[in-house]
């Protein structure tokens, strides 16, 4: 006899069979027991979660010769011939290949005849939003008033794609994702029922990996039965089999990078690709466990939320604690764009690579996360007795990062070296009164440069002013080709003569290039401010 497939052989026969769709099946045996049935249902769900399994039990229930509590006894002839398939009281349509106008007007054809055994006709539509918009509109009448003995039973994963007007028409009932727990205390009751040894650390990652899907749950389990066929399924036979990754690599491989420990980030990804395990499922299994620590730091009675073990619950709480909640996001979007990324991709190594040295060296990069997680390893440094950074290193570093900030979306001008040289700052105090001159030529600065055309015009066109000093402008350039053709003297000169002639002003420039050389810091002051601290001033007379 031919071997039938665990998800085949355990489909549910009746409403008590049926796992996580408890309100739904309550419902409908409700409405069996008060002969209250409806003409046309739509159920709605992700695939596995027992849409075709209630509407089959369904239909026998309807037409059962003796039922009980609103469940098909499985026992007469009716039911019988309903689930052998031998009777013409239930019609199965798979709307993926039969979905032109034709073949729903065979249907409304059908209809016009009463069944010859039982109480109702029932067609169950599969998929049904592959139906064309022809024959969607062919089925509308039919659908609204159908013969008194008719049932429909639409069932669909994309309840989005059906018309409104259809929608209208039915009894909507929305079939959850069946819950880790149930999944697993079904792969248990199986698993007695079927003679198999299996841990149940196995059979819970089995059931974790069929994410809210009993059909693919029950096809993992047979999948791992077979390969370890006759010895105890263990946890590690599982891993093996669906290339996934153990839960304490996870909590490794965060440790590294919370630590910046760069070179054993790889070493660990080393180890998982010579073990075979899928580079993808590694990414999206991560992502993950880095969701399960933020909503532990962010979510009141976050216990409840998860669906794991307090074993691997009490872990996450001492992660939790490595780490703030902004650090924790800037991961998840890192490791979410590497997920899209790696869709088009052959080279998901490498991937995984630049992506991990992202995340342990915030510092080569100039978003607003890096920024933010590198302040709070400041602010943890600190609180740990570490020496505190020192004001002039403090404005060090804002001018590392001046210029390559951008908002969280990531959009910035990448334009600068991530590796940054640190710069001499000096503080210049000036007069106010000179503010104005430099704001005018400051605003001018590209009809300037387009003006003076020439050489200068291609050298300048990246360039920014900033204050250096009394009546001078320093000029910043972002390349260094354009800084040498820029800091020639026949071209400062050039352009102070221009200055000079255009807005009567004499002012004087110089260049350096961005990141290097000397940065000046500007403080304004009144003439009254000037008056007062020379006033002020200590006079000594030399002989």
């Amino acid at each position: 006899m031919s071997y039938t497939a665990l998800y085949r052989k355990w489909r549910p026969a009746a409403f008590g069979d049926v796992k996580g769709q408890d309100s739904i099946v309550q419902t409908l045996k409700n409405q069996i027991t008060a002969g209250r049935v409806g003409h046309a249902y739509l159920f709605c769900g992700t695939r596995g979660t027992g849409k075709t399994s209630i509407a089959k039990i369904f239909a026998r229930a309807v037409n059962c010769e003796h039922p009980t509590d609103g469940s098909p006894c499985n026992e007469c002839g009716t039911c019988r011939g309903i689930a052998s398939g031998s009777s013409m009281n239930v019609v199965e349509i798979d709307a993926a290949s039969n979905n032109g106008v034709e073949n729903i007007r065979d249907i409304r054809d059908q209809v016009q005849y009463p069944p010859t055994e039982g109480k109702y006709r029932v067609y169950i539509i599969d998929e049904v939003h592959m139906l064309s918009t022809g024959a969607f509109n062919a089925l509308l009448k039919t659908l609204e008033e159908p013969p008194s003995y008719v049932i429909f039973i639409l069932a669909t994963t994309e309840a989005n794609k059906i018309p409104v007007t259809v929608l209208s028409r039915c009894q909507r009932y929305d079939f959850k994702r069946i819950s880790m727990e149930t999944l697993c205390d079904r792969l248990k009751e199986l698993a007695a029922a079927e003679n198999i040894l299996a841990e149940d650390r196995a059979l819970m990652y089995v059931a974790k990996a069929a994410d809210g899907s009993m059909r693919d749950a029950l096809s993992l389990l047979d999948q791992c039965v077979a390969f370890h066929y006759g010895t105890l399924l263990t946890y590690d036979h599982v891993l093996e089999v669906l290339g996934a990754v153990d839960s304490t690599v996870f909590g490794q491989m965060f440790d590294s990078i919370v630590e910046g420990q760069t070179t054993d980030c790889i070493r660990k990804l080393e180890e998982l690709v010579i073990q075979g395990r899928e580079l993808g499922q590694f990414v999206t299994d991560f992502i993950w466990y880095l969701r399960n620590l933020l909503i532990l730091k962010t979510t009141e009675d976050a216990e409840n939320l998860l669906e794991m073990s307090e074993d691997n619950i009490r872990q996450l709480q001492e992660d939790a604690k490595k780490i703030q909640e902004e650090t924790l996001m800037r991961y998840i979007r890192v490791l979410s764009e590497l997920s899209n990324q790696m869709r088009y991709t052959a080279q998901k190594r490498v991937l995984i690579e630049m992506a991990l040295i992202r995340l342990t060296k915030p510092q080569m990069e100039h978003n607003l996360d890096s920024i933010i997680q590198r302040l709070n390893d400041l602010e943890s440094r600190s609180s740990q007795g570490e020496t505190a950074l020192s004001p002039e290193a403090i404005l060090q570093m804002a001018a590392k990062l001046g210029g390559g900030v951008s908002d969280s979306s990531g959009e910035k001008d990448n334009k600068e070296s991530s590796q940054k040289s640190s710069e001499e700052i000096r503080q210049v105090v000036i007069p106010k009164a000179q503010l104005e001159d430099l704001k005018t030529i400051q605003k001018d600065w590209t009809k300037i440069i387009r003006e003076l055309g020439g050489a200068i015009r291609p050298a300048f066109r990246e360039t920014i002013l900033e204050p250096a000093g009394d009546n001078c402008l320093c000029i910043v350039f972002s390349s260094e080709d354009n800084y040498i053709i820029g800091n020639r003297n026949g071209v400062l000169e050039e352009l102070k003569t221009y200055v000079r002639e255009r807005y009567g002003k004499d002012l004087d420039f110089k260049a350096r290039k961005r990141n290097t050389g000397e940065q000046t810091i500007t403080e304004y002051v009144s003439d009254e401010d000037l008056k007062n601290a020379i006033h002020h001033m200590d006079v000594v007379e030399e002989d």
